[in-house]
């Protein structure tokens, strides 16, 4: 009976320290909102509208010389889909949750990348909010 325990006690914190990875929070990017990597995607809430956050999205898609194939954008929801020069696809979403915040949602390749990401990331940021 304790050799089960001894056993269960293992795999359970074998378990915890394995998919400790899983869900990465985004330390230091962003003051306004929340910034997490999670299971591929970085997710963040920022307090902007949905136009401000799109327009600042198709700045940083330029800026990084991504290829946008797709842009859409409505009051509710925007969605931009970019390669990089790998052919990576990278998918930027957008939803209002109301007038003045936006989640906003990137991923890039099917299994993400929290490197490229990040990088993303800061460049839309960085659009939003222009030092004076």
């Amino acid at each position: 009976m304790k050799r089960k325990q001894s056993l269960l006690l293992i795999l359970l914190a074998g378990t915890a320290i394995f998919c400790q990875g899983c869900v990465a929070v985004a330390v230091g990017l962003g003051a306004a909102g929340t910034v997490a990597y999670v299971r591929g995607d970085l997710e963040s809430v920022e307090s902007k509208n949905i136009e401000i956050v799109y327009s600042a999205a198709l700045v940083a898609a330029e800026q990084l010389e991504l290829k946008v194939v797709s842009k859409s954008k409505d009051e509710l929801s925007a969605k931009i889909i970019a390669y990089d020069s790998q052919n990576t696809k990278i998918q930027i979403k957008m939803s209002a949750p109301s007038e003045s915040s936006t989640k906003l949602s990137i991923r890039v390749g099917t299994w993400g990348s929290e490197t490229k990401s990040n990088r993303i990331y800061q460049r839309i940021y960085d659009n939003m909010n222009p030092v004076k």
